[in-house]
């Protein structure tokens, strides 16, 4: 098995540089000598049988059981230089992706009943879990890093207030947030543009802090979250914005999706879609992922998701890409997680907390050192709703941040 081993690592990794002992306690080198040298170590030859038969599912597999460790850096180290190859998958690994490419509709077929507990299975973990690497706002979603020195919070916000710049959203507007998450954006949109908010979650345990969060702001008058279907949600609205929900849908839904988004908006309103993308066509979901994480879930090229736009009868306006600022979200996330480590043993266990600790560093150098990006599509129904210029971005940006100045309570001194 060993021989095996060394024979299909040392033809798939060609960069950087790894030092690999099998389960028999053999040890070999692979790679072309560059970088920062990570040692990895097979305790099993289960472990070895798994990565060679299907690695994409293996691997992630083997480090949860302990399986698979590395013995020098990280996982995200030894990530770092797997999903930076010129092949992004092994020879033997393209049978296995050919077979979820042809069956991959099936995995992502989403009716209501099936998408409730898909969101299931990940969002309604345990609160505490999210509070150990998110930013305070909870936004689980990707940043928008305006400078590099960024903190995570900043970035949070600034993703927030872009989003808001693009809606172009004045007071009293009606704006529907489809997955609404735990209310960030929604209350955001509320307090800082004061508009009408109406947020959609299929997680209850989402929609019990949003709600709470919103009575805590005293702003249920103007943010009220529901537990629905964005097949289910009555309109008209004036402004429509989606973060992270697309990626939940499933190419097979898209058209259904973008329809009801046509038939929700107004005549003069605003979409904006945030949404995870790939920059080189159709694919399928890695298969750890797909069973472990996101279940249902899919990441869409732009090239499936503009035809269903097209359909539905909606105006592209504006498309943007933003290149690497996921993959500085989900380091800054992996380095919080790290760092409270513990906590999360104590909410679930051991196998549980290497899961997502491989699961972030994963993502991460998925988005680091392979085609993946995130996108924001603005959509209209009819031309000259927005203005021809994308200069109003940066001034309603400035015009929000004004905002965000003024609703923050003035510090007291001592005394006062």
């Amino acid at each position: 098995m060993d021989l095996l081993l060394r024979r299909f690592l040392s033809q798939f990794i060609r960069r950087g540089t790894m030092t690999v002992t099998g389960s028999s306690g053999s040890k070999f080198t692979v790679g072309d000598g560059t970088g920062e040298p990570v040692a990895v170590r097979f305790v099993t030859a289960e472990a070895e049988r798994k990565i060679l038969v299907n690695p994409e599912l293996g691997l992630g597999e083997a480090y949860m059981d302990r399986e698979f460790i590395v013995e020098r850096g990280t996982i995200a180290d030894a990530l770092a230089i797997l999903l930076d190859q010129p092949d992004l998958l092994p020879q033997w690994a393209k049978p296995w992706w050919r077979l979820r490419y042809l069956t991959r509709h099936l995995k992502q077929f989403n009716p209501r009943s099936r998408s409730r507990h898909n969101v299931a299975h990940h969002y309604d973990l345990d609160a505490r879990l999210y509070s150990l690497f998110l930013d305070a706002d909870k936004q689980y979603s990707c940043a928008y890093f305006e400078t590099q020195d960024a903190t995570l919070d900043d970035a949070q916000i600034a993703k927030k207030r872009h989003i808001a710049a693009k809606l172009l959203v004045r007071p009293g507007q009606r704006v529907l947030d489809i997955g609404s998450g735990w209310g960030g954006l929604g209350l955001y949109l509320a307090e800082i543009a004061a508009a009408d908010v109406t947020g959609v979650t299929l997680s209850s345990e989402q929609l019990q802090l949003a709600n709470a969060r919103a009575a805590e702001k005293r702003l249920t008058g103007s943010a009220r979250f529901l537990l629905q279907d964005y097949r289910d949600i009555e309109g008209p609205f004036d402004r429509i914005v989606s973060v992270g929900m697309l990626e939940h849908v499933g190419a097979r839904f898209y058209d259904t999706y973008f329809q009801r988004c046509a038939e929700l908006l107004g005549e003069n309103g605003i979409m904006l879609l945030h949404a995870i993308g790939r920059s080189q066509g159709p694919d399928s979901t890695n298969p750890w992922i797909a069973k472990y994480i996101f279940p249902g879930g899919y990441i869409p090229a732009l090239s499936e998701v503009l035809p269903a736009i097209e359909r539905a009868g909606l105006l592209v306006c504006d498309i943007e890409i933003l290149r690497l600022h996921y993959a500085e979200t989900l380091k800054a996330w992996r380095e919080r997680f790290m760092a409270r480590r513990e906590e999360a043993v104590q909410l679930y266990d051991e196998r549980f907390a290497l899961m997502w600790e491989f699961y972030l560093a994963a993502c991460e150098m998925t988005f680091r050192k392979q085609a993946m990006m995130n996108f924001q599509i603005q959509l209209t129904r009819r031309q000259g709703v927005v203005p021809i210029t994308r200069d109003y971005m940066p001034r309603e940006e400035a015009r929000l941040r004004a905002r965000e100045r003024a609703s923050k309570p003035r510090l007291k001194l001592a005394g006062e």
